[in-house]
Formats: C-alpha cells, sequence, structure tokens
C-alpha cells in the first residue's frame, strides 16, 4: 500500500475516533481497573476453593494483607498520577484515552504474565495468593475512579486531585 493510501486511512480512522466527555474517562478507567480486579479474585478464589479450610483461610487473610498494602502504598500513588493525567485532558476526548499508551503496554505485558503464570508448574496455592493481592488492590483503587467521576459529574467540582487518593 502506498503511503499516500495509508495516511488517507489513518485520517479516516481520526474521523470516526469516538469522543465522549472527559468525565466518563474516570468511570471506563473504574470500570476497567474493577472488572480486572474481580476477575482476578475470583480465579484465585477458584484455585483456593480446591484447597481445604485451613490453607484457603490463611492465603485469603495474606492476600487481603497484600491487597492493602500494594493498594496504600503502590496504587493510590497510580491512581492518582492517572487521575491528573486525565484531567489535563481536553474535553471531550477520545474514549480510549482512559489508559496512557503506557497503561496499553503494561496492559498486554500483565496479560503476557498472567498466562505465562498458569501454565507454569507454580504451586496454585502462590498464584492463588499473587491473584488476591493483586485483585484486591486493583479492585480498592478503582474506587479512588468513581469518586473523581462523582465529584465531576455529580457534584459538578473542577477535575483536579490535589485533595484526593
Amino acid at each position: 500500500m502506498p503511503c499516500g493510501g495509508l495516511l488517507a486511512k489513518i485520517i479516516a480512522m481520526e474521523k470516526i475516533k469516538p469522543f465522549v466527555a472527559r468525565h466518563w474517562l474516570f468511570a471506563l478507567a473504574g470500570i476497567m481497573w474493577t472488572g480486572v480486579g474481580v476477575m482476578l479474585m475470583w480465579r484465585a478464589w477458584i484455585w483456593l476453593s480446591a484447597m481445604d479450610a485451613a490453607w484457603t483461610l490463611g492465603i485469603a487473610l495474606a492476600g487481603a494483607a497484600i491487597a492493602i498494602t500494594f493498594y496504600r502504598f503502590m496504587f493510590t500513588k497510580t491512581v492518582a498520577k492517572n487521575i491528573r493525567r486525565l484531567c489535563g485532558l481536553p474535553d471531550p476526548v477520545g474514549i480510549l484515552a482512559f489508559n496512557s499508551p503506557k497503561g496499553y503496554v503494561l496492559i498486554v505485558f500483565m496479560i503476557a504474565l498472567g498466562v505465562t503464570l498458569r501454565h507454569s508448574p507454580l504451586d496454585r496455592r502462590i498464584l492463588a495468593l499473587i491473584y488476591s493481592g493483586m485483585g484486591g488492590a486493583l479492585f480498592l483503587a478503582s474506587l479512588h475512579f468513581y469518586g473523581q467521576f462523582h465529584k465531576v459529574k455529580v457534584r459538578r467540582e473542577p477535575c483536579c486531585c490535589e485533595d484526593d487518593a
């Protein structure tokens, strides 16, 4: 395909790119983080439900501790950074901007890592611990996006996050 044809297709795609009001990006980011968090916790639960009660309880409690630790010391900063980035975008904005380009690369990496771990000989107790911890942290962090959506859309406050997270 000649370069001119490719450029014309790119320009045509730009014209049909769906745009939304910026506040909807907070809801979309929250839905994505919630969905991934719940999916990871569900996988952990499937593995835990096949274990005896003592292992299940111990791993579930350790997973919750990891989730709270990751949430507090890692994910709150990440969410605050994402909210600031989203607040700096024009309004309206392309619907896929709820994630940064770097974020999409990270998603692909995390999916590949998850597939690799699930197909590895790693003990399911360890996987349940990792999945429950990461899933719980993602779920907790997703609540910040819903809070920002509520702040901007419902309370009609300015889109900034100095006080958030």
